[in-house]
C-alpha cells in the first residue's frame, strides 16, 4: 500500500479558518502513507487554525500555497475536507472553486467529505466548459443537511458512508474516515471508479 500513489500529486484544501481537523489530518495522512506527494493549498498562505465538531479550536496548519499560485496541471487529485465554516469560506473563495472545477474539467479524481461537497455543487456552478458535471448526474454523499444543495445541482443524494461515482469520492462525516480514506487511496490509485 505504501507504494500505490508514489509519483503521485495530491492537492488537499485549507480554509483560512473552520476546516474540521480531523477531515484534514486523516485523509492527508492517508494519501501520504499511500506514497503521494501532498500539498495544503487555500486562499492564502500562513497558519491557519482548525476545529474539532465545528466548534472547538484544533490544531494549526500551514497552508503552503494559494489557490492562485497553482492550477490543477500540478496535481494528479485534490481533497475536500469538511467543516461547516472551512467548506462555506471555501466554496464562497470563487478562485478556490474556479481550482477545484479544474479537476472535473481535467476528469481527475476529487475526494469530498461532509460539508466538502458545498465545494463541489459551486463548482458544478461554475462549469463555463461544459466538460465535466461536478454534481449534475452524479451520486454522491454528504453531510445530511447538504442532499437539498446537491439535489438541487441535479446530483442524487444517498445516505451511505462512501460513495464513488467516475472518479469522485465522497463520505458523510468523519464517523465515515476510515472507509473515505481506503476508497481515496483506491481511486487516486487507479484502482477503483
Amino acid at each position: 500500500m505504501s507504494e500505490a500513489l508514489d509519483d503521485t500529486n495530491v492537492a488537499i484544501l485549507l480554509a483560512p479558518e473552520g476546516t474540521e481537523e480531523v477531515e484534514f489530518t486523516r485523509p492527508r495522512q492517508a494519501v501520504e502513507d499511500a506514497g503521494a506527494n501532498v500539498d495544503a493549498v487555500g486562499p492564502e498562505t500562513g497558519e491557519v487554525q482548525t476545529v474539532e465538531s465545528d466548534l472547538n479550536e484544533a490544531g494549526t496548519y500551514e497552508v503552503e500555497k494559494a489557490v492562485s499560485e497553482v492550477s490543477a496541471d500540478d496535481y494528479d487529485a485534490v481533497l475536500v475536507p469538511g467543516g461547516t465554516v472551512g467548506a462555506d469560506t471555501l466554496r464562497g473563495d470563487e478562485e478556490t472553486v474556479s481550482f477545484v472545477r479544474e479537476f472535473f474539467d481535467a476528469e481527475k479524481p476529487v475526494g469530498a467529505i461532509c460539508h466538502g461537497p458545498w465545494v463541489l455543487v459551486e463548482a458544478d456552478a461554475d462549469d463555463r466548459t461544459g466538460s465535466g458535471d461536478a454534481v449534475e448526474g452524479r451520486t454522491l454523499t454528504s453531510y445530511p443537511t447538504l442532499r437539498t444543495d446537491i439535489r438541487n445541482a441535479g446530483g442524487e443524494w444517498v445516505d451511505e458512508e462512501v460513495v464513488t461515482d467516475d472518479g469522485v469520492v465522497t463520505s458523510r462525516n468523519p464517523d465515515d474516515l476510515d472507509a473515505y480514506c481506503e476508497r481515496v487511496v483506491e481511486v487516486f490509485g487507479g484502482d477503483a471508479e
